[in-house]
């Protein structure tokens, strides 16, 4: 095909007359099929208005496409039929234009005002979607009226355009159309940003994000969320789904989503879970929510007695996913008892052949499993910690509460107390 053109946006072509190689005119252009494409959804019919209903016509038959005209190759077109949407068919301006889709680069939810086309190896692509006052603009025909008035404001309208492979649309049709890059990016965004998007969309727009995202994510995108939300979220899965990301969250942050959860739904997401996870998030539960038992986490980065400095900082590299912080590292004998602490620090500036009780600091500072909020951050600050070890009634280590725990227990009161 020789389609005459290199970008053009969706506005300006809606509307427009599809003619014959003779010039009669077919009829008008109404929207354009799509499907997924190598690099950029690509278009696969156009469909048209024609005297006898609604028609498609191949993409592989126009041989141009403008913003004044659109022209088939020949006079006997053998792919013209009679257009019916097909299930889970993808129109553009259907099912993209004015919908909310996902801004994974700028980590926001937005509207689509227009779409840039352009030709990717003679394959007519979706480049990037408009989200700005311009493209509004342009869809309701004012686009150099604006210009205008900008112009004598000494002003700019600018153009505010995402590419499509930062783009994750909400609809459930067209997020057949996301591409691996995009649902890629949406696992590397931060949780707190993913909470807010979910917080800003309508609820059945919740599963699609939920289905960009792994088990990792979607854990700790939960606890980011308010309890409320976080249920209608939970809501949205079934349970076996619920038991696999629990298991992929850190304990104390589990224990906290199955908190708000009514009893017996919690209940039987613990019996679905792994028993030796379950068990830990168990341990958690039976601990009054704001306590040092309910605010710990049982993993952390535990050392014996009996080994060098070269081997704690092998096991740094061992344990690093799977413990809250490695900051700290804490020497228990067989019995958990708790006999030193030595942070990454003292590891790393002291020789590898050093014994660990050697460089190991004797006078931990700790709290009880019934310790409260306040006497965990009086430790933590009068000793300038990032976490602060967990015993139990045998004087036993079974956690450590981190900093940022205790703060997310004030959090909420101070921002309560800012707004009075």
């Amino acid at each position: 095909m020789t389609s005459e053109f290199s970008e053009i946006y969706l506005s300006s072509v809606i509307g427009r007359s599809v003619i014959n190689s003779n010039g009669d005119e077919l009829g008008i252009l109404r929207d354009l099929v799509m499907v997924p494409g190598e690099v950029f959804p690509e278009v696969s019919h156009i469909v048209f208005k024609s005297r006898k209903g609604l028609k498609s016509l191949p993409w592989s038959e126009v041989s141009l496409f403008t913003h004044v005209v659109i022209s088939a190759i020949g006079v006997n077109l053998p792919g013209l039929r009679p257009y019916e949407a097909g299930e889970g068919e993808i129109l553009v301006k259907r099912d993209l234009l004015d919908k909310q889709i996902v801004d994974v680069d700028g980590a926001k939810v937005v509207r689509v005002n227009d779409i840039k086309l352009g030709k990717f190896h003679d394959k007519l692509c979706i480049f990037s979607v408009d989200i700005g006052f311009r493209g509004l603009l342009r869809r309701l025909g004012y686009e150099r009226f604006g210009e205008k008035m900008a112009g004598l404001l000494r002003k700019e309208i600018m153009a505010t355009e995402i590419s499509w492979e930062y783009v994750q649309p909400l609809e459930t049709h067209s997020s057949k159309l996301a591409l691996n890059i995009a649902r890629n990016q949406m696992n590397e965004m931060h949780p707190a940003d993913l909470a807010d998007i979910i917080e800003s969309i309508p609820i059945q727009n919740i599963r699609t994000v939920l289905d960009s995202i792994d088990a990792e994510t979607t854990g700790d995108t939960l606890y980011e969320l308010e309890s409320d939300m976080r249920n209608v979220v939970i809501s949205q899965m079934d349970d076996e789904e619920v038991s696999d990301i629990l298991e992929e969250m850190e304990p104390d942050e589990a224990a906290d989503v199955l908190n708000d959860l009514p009893e017996k739904k919690a209940q039987e997401l613990l019996d679905m879970m792994d028993q030796e996870d379950a068990e830990d998030i168990q341990e958690l539960l039976e601990h009054e929510e704001d306590s040092a038992g309910g605010l710990m986490t049982p993993d952390y980065f535990r050392l014996s007695t009996d080994i060098t400095v070269g081997r704690a900082l092998e096991m740094v590299r061992e344990v690093a996913d799977e413990v809250e912080t490695v900051y700290y590292g804490y020497v228990v004998d067989a019995d958990d008892r708790l006999e030193g602490v030595v942070s990454l620090k003292t590891l790393l500036l002291n020789p590898p052949e050093s014994h660990i009780t050697e460089v190991m600091e004797e006078n931990v500072k700790f709290v009880h499993v019934d310790a409260e909020p306040e006497d965990m951050l009086e430790i933590l600050t009068k000793y300038d910690l990032i976490a602060v070890p967990v015993l139990n009634e045998l004087e036993c280590m079974v956690g450590i509460v981190t900093v940022d725990d205790v703060l997310a227990h004030y959090l909420p009161l101070i921002i309560k107390n800012k707004r009075r």
